[in-house]
């Protein structure tokens, strides 16, 4: 009796597979499908092989490529922006090697701060929070 309902099951399973399932679906006609034409260079355009080595000239640098993908390219600054950078000023060329200089002055930012600037790197697995009483 089992095995006569699995047939019958089975049976019926495979016939709704036939006309109008599955296997009967709208598909392209392969024999329809045109060829294009080749692309052509024109003849005006005159193309000159690149040295070995060298840069592509659309492409520019890596750090051209990374400037212009986070910030954008070069764009046109707003009044407001230009107002706010003029007002600022320029900063020294050579600000960066006078910082570690002894006579450069510094704010005291406290005790707290230089903890903070002197702790050691980790992953913060043992930090605590200590509260000033």
């Amino acid at each position: 009796m089992r095995k006569i309902a699995l047939v019958a099951l089975s049976c019926s399973l495979l016939a709704a597979c036939g006309s109008g399932g599955i296997l009967n679906r709208e598909r392209p006609d392969e024999f329809a499908v045109q060829r294009q034409a080749p692309l052509v260079v024109p003849p005006d355009f005159s193309l000159t092989p690149p040295a070995p080595g060298a840069p592509r000239p659309t492409e520019g640098t890596a750090s051209e490529q990374a400037l212009d993908a986070l910030f954008g390219g070069p764009a046109a600054r707003s009044q407001v922006e230009t107002s706010a950078l003029d007002r600022a000023g320029v900063a020294e060329p050579g600000i960066r090697t006078a910082v570690g200089d002894p006579l450069t002055n510094t704010v005291a930012k406290g005790r707290v701060t230089r903890d903070i600037i002197a702790a050691p790197e980790g992953d913060g697995q043992g930090a605590s929070a200590v509260i000033p009483g």
